[in-house]
């Protein structure tokens, strides 16, 4: 019998017995073991042979839904309202295209190619993501982090060196006559193509999830981090000197030692240009830009109106040829011709390649699952593996470098109004315009006022070195993921400094996995409900019965911890026993009290394997050997098939109940009828 009452009590009074209420309720059964109880609710753990599983997956295909699944927009382009969402998607479209122009032509600088690449990003990304994403918000084409990964890989196997005639950049080939030639943008294609690759082959064998093992602090730390490599770069051009570009560990170190060296050398006239353009983009992104969005929708086009008179005062003024200025260069009207990469190369940069396709999935996936819940639909893992790879291939054929989303241009693509993947079809027709007419004009462009826009940009990533406080809040182990992280990515290099983070999440995701919480139970009074007796000071334990309660998995590895707690918690062992029966034969023990039954609460154990199971009989057998019974309650269904497996193979013979309570009942008939 079961009696349990409602209660209701004071919050700030502890240790005052509770007023209980009318509420109450009564309930009446038998006392069941865990087999009894399970034919009584029919419980079937008999599962699915593999052929068996196979043959179902094949019944249950369907090809036409499969093929649409495959094709999103075949999904959602018949249900769009022109009514409801085509203005809000034109809107947000040219709002994402102005912006797309500055950042295209910065971003394609620094991942080391020629800055119209970051245009036929904004093309032929945005038109293939339309087709195959889910995602309705996010803005496809270059992002800062993804970029300079490339950039580090273009900067290993690309053959030519980069030099500046008459302030645009030339290339003289190498030294070695010999050695294969690729140009930077042939090894930037190879990149996206083998991305692309990666991110189909991960959607296939269902690892869309894999960007979870990148925790929130290792991510900070490497957004953190790569921005430091992303300033370093281009200080270079906000100074207009020239320094040697380094390959592999501790580039920055080196980087940051030649263009200190270099500081007297500055071009003057580059220097101006790139502290009016910072102080300029300040003032609108911190002042006019929030004061705008309070009268306007649609934002100031602050990057572009730097683009534009930058081109324009560069033009006029001559800073290239007046001045020496370093100047983005020859800009091709059109579209480029297909071409695929060299598969020479494509075998080169692969292993380069895996650090840059998990961080560009993980930033599309995570930016996807916060307008998803904001705008309540889904954001389907797979399928967006599906959509990169789709990009990055197609994209690998037109001179495009692989892709990402940007977080300044996702937020606006929402704020402007943006409802479907139809924003970024008319993005793109947008930047077509600029590709086959309005290119050139941009070839007096300065490079230090891309690198300005850079520059500011980088303010929310540097910013997050603030989090560290929130970390150290968190934890000590969040806290060192992050400056293990940062630390290792700004000294050594990103992609190595990407992997000893991840193995350190790992590693501080192993030790709280391996962290246990181990208590005794009893009993509040007049409830039969078990709590902790160290928290909770009203309860009292069962007479006779120990109940030991442990949290976490229990397997060969954590067995040993296991059996310690219980012997530490239930303090039995051979002397103590004999201890006392000598006692209560004396009539010296009536306050010492005799357990005659243990139970081991499984509720909060996850998982159990047959070393587990054979601690148990263990601990049976020597509790048996003190005239102690050992008995086995709350298992989950998963644990309790191992403990029925582990006494086919002849391990166990444990007395196991659904609940606490039934077990305590069984212990305190045991001892009655003793």
């Amino acid at each position: 019998m079961l009696n349990q009452k409602g209660t209701s009590s004071d919050a700030s009074t502890v240790k005052v017995k509770p007023e209980y209420n009318e509420l109450s309720y009564l309930v009446t059964r038998q006392c069941l073991h865990q087999e009894e109880f399970n034919q009584l609710s029919q419980y079937d753990r008999v599962k699915p042979t593999p052929a068996e599983s196979l043959i179902n997956s094949v019944r249950e295909f369907r090809c036409f839904q499969t093929f649409l699944g495959f094709i999103p927009i075949l999904q959602w382009l018949p249900k769009y309202s022109l009514k409801r969402d085509l203005m809000g998607d034109i809107t947000a479209g040219v709002t994402t295209a102005v912006m797309h122009i500055p950042q295209g032509m910065a971003y394609g600088l620094l991942a080391g190619v020629p800055a119209n690449v970051g245009l036929y990003m904004a093309f032929f990304h945005c038109l293939t993501y339309a087709v195959f994403g889910t995602s309705r918000h996010i803005s496809v084409g270059t992002f800062a982090v993804v970029s300079l990964m490339t950039a580090k890989v273009v900067a290993t196997y690309s053959t030519v060196v980069p030099a500046v005639i008459n302030g645009t950049d030339a290339l003289l080939p190498p030294a070695d006559p010999t050695e294969p030639i690729y140009t930077p943008i042939q090894v930037a294609t190879a990149v996206s193509f083998v991305a692309g690759c990666f991110h189909i082959v991960m959607s296939l064998i269902r690892l869309g999830t894999l960007s979870a093992l990148l925790s929130e602090p290792l991510v900070s730390g490497f957004t953190t981090a790569a921005a430091i490599h992303v300033l370093v770069s281009q200080l270079k051009d906000l100074l207009g000197v020239s320094i040697p570009r380094y390959k592999g560990a501790f580039k920055n170190i080196f980087s940051m030692r030649d263009i200190i060296e270099q500081v007297p050398n500055s071009n003057l006239s580059a220097v101006y240009t790139s502290t009016i353009v910072i102080l300029f983009m300040i003032f609108m992104n911190e002042y006019m830009k929030p004061w705008a969005s309070k009268k306007c929708k649609f934002p100031i086009p602050a990057e572009l109106l730097v683009v534009v008179g930058g081109t324009a005062a560069s033009y006029f003024i001559g800073l290239g040829p007046n001045f020496g200025v370093t100047l983005v260069g020859v800009i091709p009207v059109g579209l480029p011709a297909p071409e695929m990469p060299p598969l020479a190369l494509i075998k080169l940069v692969a292993v380069d390649t895996i650090a840059l396709t998990i961080v560009s999935y993980s930033i599309v996936m995570s930016m996807g699952l916060i307008f998803a819940q904001k705008e309540n639909y889904e954001v389907r893992a797979n399928q967006e593996l599906i959509a990169m790879g789709a990009t990055n291939i197609f994209g690998s054929f037109f001179s495009c470098i692989p892709t990402a989303c940007s977080l300044s241009r996702s937020l606006i693509q929402h704020q402007a109004g943006g409802k479907t993947q139809i924003t970024g079809v008319v993005s793109s027709m947008l930047i077509l315009v600029v590709l086959l007419w309005v290119g050139p004009y941009f070839e007096t462009l300065p490079r230090c006022v891309l690198a300005s826009i850079i520059f500011v940009a980088l303010k929310g990533m540097l910013w997050q070195v603030k989090h560290i406080k929130k970390f150290h809040l968190e934890g000590t182990l969040e806290l060192f993921v992050w400056l293990v992280t940062f630390l290792s990515v700004v000294i050594i290099d990103i992609d190595i400094g990407l992997l000893v983070g991840v193995l350190f999440s790992l590693v501080a995701l192993y030790i709280k996995g391996w962290k246990t919480y181990y208590s005794l139970l009893g009993t509040v009074p007049e409830t039969a409900i078990y709590v902790d007796i160290g928290s909770h000071h009203r309860a009292e334990e069962v007479p006779h019965v120990k109940i030991f309660k442990y949290s976490g998995p229990i397997n060969f590895a954590s067995k040993a911890t296991f059996k310690r707690a219980l012997t530490k918690e239930v303090g039995i062992d051979q002397s103590l026993v004999h201890r006392a029966s000598r006692y209560d034969a004396a009539g010296e023990g009536a306050g010492l009290q005799l357990i005659k039954t243990v139970i081991i609460d499984l509720s909060s154990v996850a998982h159990i394997d047959t070393a587990a199971c054979k601690t148990f009989s263990e601990i049976k057998k020597e509790m048996a050997a003190v005239g102690v019974a050992t008995l086995i309650a709350n298992p989950s269904d998963n644990v309790y098939d191992t403990l029925l497996h582990a006494e086919s193979i002849g391990e166990g013979g444990f007395h196991i109940f659904p609940t606490i309570h039934d077990a305590v009942l069984y212990a305190q008939g045991a001892v009655s009828a003793v």
